[in-house]
């Protein structure tokens, strides 16, 4: 069984490993690795202060070696309002460090990067990094940054890709042919084939794996059947509203009974 490395499951796995999370990070924010000296993993669930209020839930959160935190997560399908979702869990991420009477200096810069797994926007580019500016372009502040990685964008034909190209060929690999088809010399993705690969020899991934696969295919069906009887609920309401109209026009009760399909004992119901 080959385990893709845009799946939930094995991307928590490859980010454990520092050589493929710190060159990965390098390629996203353009900085040398050697520029990335320490990166710590941490918690990646989110503090509530208040009892009512959202928790937030992150993938992978690391902090670099100047304090700046990066949360890096994977989105396969597109939700409502994920531009409103993203903005929540950031702005979280920023103050969650910040206690009552402390200065505002000891905020901590914060980067999100979101592999996505469907197409954000209609334009060709498949790298997106937006920031704090006015519509001049003036930066107001390098505080907040977020970064969208597009899977389903293609890639530029060229003969040489730049790392950035790689990463996103390495994560839209659907089989191990895929991943050996990839040539870089980047160090980085090298460890990620090769953790990917040992992955799916993985007795205890694949079990994993195959755990996740059941849960979404759950997901799904549950999903289909809510609609379903939301469908069903909706159709019976709206028939039963349209006999009720039909009682109030005086229409005759055998009329009312061939025009709805309803039964004497149903329309009896409705009329109480």
């Amino acid at each position: 069984m080959f385990i893709p490395p845009k799946s939930d499951v094995s991307i928590k796995e490859l980010f454990q490993n520092e050589m493929v999370l710190r060159h990965f990070i390098s390629a996203v924010l353009a900085i040398r690795p050697e520029d990335i000296r320490t990166i710590r993993l941490k918690n990646t669930f989110l503090r509530r202060r208040y009892r009512k209020q959202k928790q937030g839930i992150l993938d992978i959160l690391s902090e670099m070696n100047d304090h700046s935190k990066i949360n890096i997560e994977l989105q396969v399908k597109h939700y409502a309002y994920w531009d409103r979702r993203q903005l929540f869990y950031l702005s979280k991420l920023y103050t969650e460090d910040m206690r009552i009477g402390e200065d505002y200096a000891l905020l901590k810069k914060c980067v999100s990067i979101s592999i996505l797994d469907f197409n954000l926007t209609n334009r060709n580019e498949y790298h997106h990094a937006y920031r704090l500016r006015d519509k001049h372009g003036y930066e107001f502040s390098d505080m907040l940054e977020i970064h969208t990685l597009e899977l389903k964008k293609k890639l530029k034909e060229t003969a040489e890709m730049d790392e950035l190209e790689e990463w996103i060929r390495f994560f839209q690999a659907d089989c191990e042919e895929d991943l050996d088809m990839i040539k870089t010399k980047n160090p980085g993705i090298l460890e990620a084939i090769k953790e990917v690969k040992e992955m799916s020899l993985s007795r205890r991934m694949r079990i994993r794996y195959e755990a996740h696969l059941k849960q979404v295919r759950d997901e799904k069906a549950w999903k289909t059947y809510e609609r379903a009887e939301a469908r069903k609920e909706g159709l019976a309401e709206g028939r039963s509203q349209i006999i009720r109209n039909m009682i109030n026009q005086k229409v005759p009760d055998e009329d009312i009974i061939r025009l709805s399909g309803c039964s004497e004992k149903e329309l009896q119901e409705i009329k109480g």
